[in-house]
């Protein structure tokens, strides 16, 4: 009976630590104006640094203000007519920053990060978000080649509940979150609260579009957050070319 106890013991820690992952955590950030106005530096690359090590992670942002999920997603299309037309450039030049990032790197995660939303809910495009949100994705995690990307999305704050300015907010808060409830790879994070206080400029802003400095503090450590608790859910060692 010891001498199986042992041998189960020894088999346990085969298991465990053969199984423990090597390389490299890869956080890609994209989207608009938040995201955009988001600086890593600030609380999300030292927090996943803090978690993982400074020399176990990649980070890659690119985001541009003002622009609608058609510049990421390739077969993006309209409910109706032929117009808009998708313009995926946004995408291409990120790919191009993450392929140079991992080239000749062993990566052991994949986490993708959005903060977007805003042109599409002032476009009233919301009734393609969802479709255009999952196929972004499944974009993502093709070039990559790679089924198990973690999947963080930002949703949309309190900025026009009342679908006033932007008729389609609210619908697309609500994707947003029915998205990220659908697969235990996704998940998303709450801004209604980063909104408020004093901005970048040194104005007092309230239920404002964008996020007051703080809140883009607060905001790149609740995805940090967020992408820690994800990877430590899902871990996978990814088969990169």
């Amino acid at each position: 009976m010891k001498g199986k106890t042992i041998l189960l013991l020894g088999l346990f820690i085969i298991l465990y630590f053969g199984s423990k992952q090597e390389g490299k955590h890869l956080f890609i950030l994209s989207g608009q104006s938040n995201m955009a106005r988001l600086k890593v530096e600030e609380s999300f690359t030292p927090t996943v640094e803090a978690k993982f090590g400074a020399n176990n992670v990649i980070v890659v942002k690119d985001a541009l203000g003002g622009q609608p999920i058609r510049r990421w997603y390739k077969n993006w299309k309209p409910l109706e007519g032929d117009e808009p037309k998708a313009q995926p450039d946004l995408y291409d030049s990120l790919l191009i920053k993450v392929e140079t990032a991992i080239k000749n790197e062993k990566i052991s995660s994949v986490t993708f990060v959005w903060m977007q939303g805003e042109r599409d809910a002032k476009e009233k495009l919301g009734e393609v978000y969802e479709k255009s949100l999952l196929g972004l994705y499944q974009q993502v995690c093709d070039d990559l080649n790679t089924k198990d990307v973690n999947f963080i999305i930002g949703r949309l704050s309190d900025f026009d509940m009342s679908n006033e300015k932007y008729l389609h907010w609210t619908m697309i808060r609500d994707i947003q979150v029915k998205v990220a409830e659908s697969n235990p790879h996704f998940d998303w994070v709450n801004t209604d609260d980063l909104n408020d206080g004093i901005n970048r400029g040194g104005n007092e802003i309230i239920n404002d579009l964008h996020m007051s400095a703080e809140g883009y503090v607060t905001l790149g450590k609740r995805f940090a957050e967020t992408s820690i608790r994800l990877i430590d859910i899902n871990s996978k060692i990814y088969p990169f070319l």
